[in-house]
């Protein structure tokens, strides 16, 4: 497949001064300093405007998103304590944003969704590859990339990790699109909030050691992804299947997405061959603004997520059917009630603030390992820019690793695609897997 031209590489900074100076790190951000960024992007049909009319309305009301969201435009900065301690925070310095120009001239978006796996060409969509959360002092925290495909675009956007998670990812690229269609930056449908009650400990100070003795390069195998389309039929046929095996699970509601990485989980389990008595994790990403209602609105700007696993022996995800291992995933995730979130969150926030632990991906990569990012309840096909809705969403490639599962909307109401990412003998076995493929759309 054809090469990707760079046209242009600018720093981007917004209009206004920022409201404020700074913006401390939470112990939720700071637990992704030492891994990637977060990488989605966007693929469009082409627009009637010129080439150089896009670019530049684009850039404008990218600029125009930064006034409102304007950390994105900072740094990462730090305050070395004499204890031997570190914290950080994000100087609000409007040091800029980066935005790539590019053009895939040979590049059709059908070369981008008829392959059966993702083509290595979409990762080179992405800007600011290979730069870990920690580099944002001198790396930007943000970046886009729009590529020109022969008939299509594709945005791809690049955040710091330390400093959003999914949802204010989506906040972001929502707020772009609405003020791109002409919204004033004071209509956008959900304005960022940068402070409350979760922030009452910052800052928080790291020991030096966790910093300097720390590695953060990782070099995976060879990878290959695929989406794996749930229509919602099929969720329903999940959702019967597990009804009928459910057993004392009976009159528990599960969710789709529940039985969605549950099918999932069984599928690579089941084809990566392990022995029958090897634990298996699968990890979650729950978020809790909504769980905190008023305290933490929808709108948050930061990291608002905490990690819950399952763990399971091998021959029990594969032998226990679908009703059992979506249970367990039910049990996990409803263990953060309305009663008891507040208390929860803040538990482990104290523990975490104890005994700081930072990811590493060396850490997190394991045969045995599935992690769940992202989310099917994400507004990703409502980024419409002015020229219509997106047709498909793809990740880069930052933090990918043999068992990285990526949740997003279908783009039919009620279905779902997830994105899975392990060996390619694994995948080729999950598609010669025919109670695996059953389940899903081609």
């Amino acid at each position: 497949m054809a090469e990707i031209r760079i046209v242009s590489t600018t720093l981007v900074k917004p209009p206004a001064e920022p409201i404020l100076n700074r913006v401390e790190l939470t112990s939720s951000d700071l637990t992704f300093l030492l891994l990637g960024s977060i990488q989605k992007g966007l693929l469009f049909p082409k627009p009637n405007s010129s080439s150089l009319t896009l670019i530049q309305h684009l850039k404008t009301s990218f600029s125009h998103t930064l006034q409102i969201i304007f950390p994105l435009a900072g740094r990462l900065s730090t305050t070395q304590h004499q204890d031997n301690t570190i914290s950080f925070f994000i100087d609000c310095n409007n040091a800029g944003a980066q935005f790539v120009h590019a053009i895939a001239e040979n590049v059709t978006v059908s070369d981008i969704l008829d392959p059966i796996y993702v083509p290595s060409i979409v990762d080179s969509f992405f800007p600011l590859t290979d730069i870990y959360s920690i580099h944002g002092d001198s790396n930007p925290l943000l970046g886009v990339q729009i590529t020109e495909l022969s008939d299509g675009i594709f945005m791809g956007c690049t955040i710091n990790h330390a400093v959003a998670d999914g949802s204010t990812f989506w906040n972001f690229m929502n707020a772009w699109s609405e003020i791109s269609r002409g919204y004033d930056v004071n209509q956008i449908s959900k304005p960022p909030v940068f402070q409350n009650w979760f922030r009452d400990k910052c800052p928080i100070r790291l020991p030096l050691s966790i910093i300097n003795n720390a590695s953060v390069e990782f070099i995976p195998p060879p990878l290959k992804e695929r989406v794996f389309h749930f229509s919602k039929e099929k969720i329903a046929g999940l959702k019967a299947k597990a009804n009928s095996e459910a057993g004392d699970g009976n009159g528990v509601f599960l969710s789709s997405l529940q039985l969605v990485l549950a099918h999932i989980w069984r599928g690579v389990i089941r084809n990566r061959a392990l022995k029958p008595d090897q634990e298996t994790i699968i990890q979650l990403q729950i978020g809790f603004r909504k769980r905190l209602h008023l305290d933490m609105q929808d709108g948050y700007f930061g990291n608002a997520i905490q990690s819950e696993r399952v763990q399971l022996k091998a021959r029990e995800v594969i032998e226990k059917g679908i009703g059992f291992v979506a249970l367990q995933l039910n049990k996990r995730i409803n263990g953060y009630t309305d009663e008891n979130v507040r208390e929860k969150v803040r538990e482990k926030v104290d523990s975490w603030i104890k005994d700081p632990k930072i990811r590493t991906m060396t850490e997190i990569a394991s045969s045995r390992m599935l992690l769940v990012s992202s989310s099917s309840r994400f507004n990703v096909y409502g980024n419409d820019f002015g020229w219509g809705k997106p047709k498909a969403v793809r990740s880069g490639p930052g933090n990918k690793f043999d068992g990285k599962v990526t949740v997003f909307p279908g783009l039919e109401q009620g279905s779902i695609d997830i994105h899975v990412c392990v060996l390619p003998q694994v995948l080729e076995a999950m598609r010669n897997d025919s109670e695996f493929m059953d389940a899903f759309t081609v």
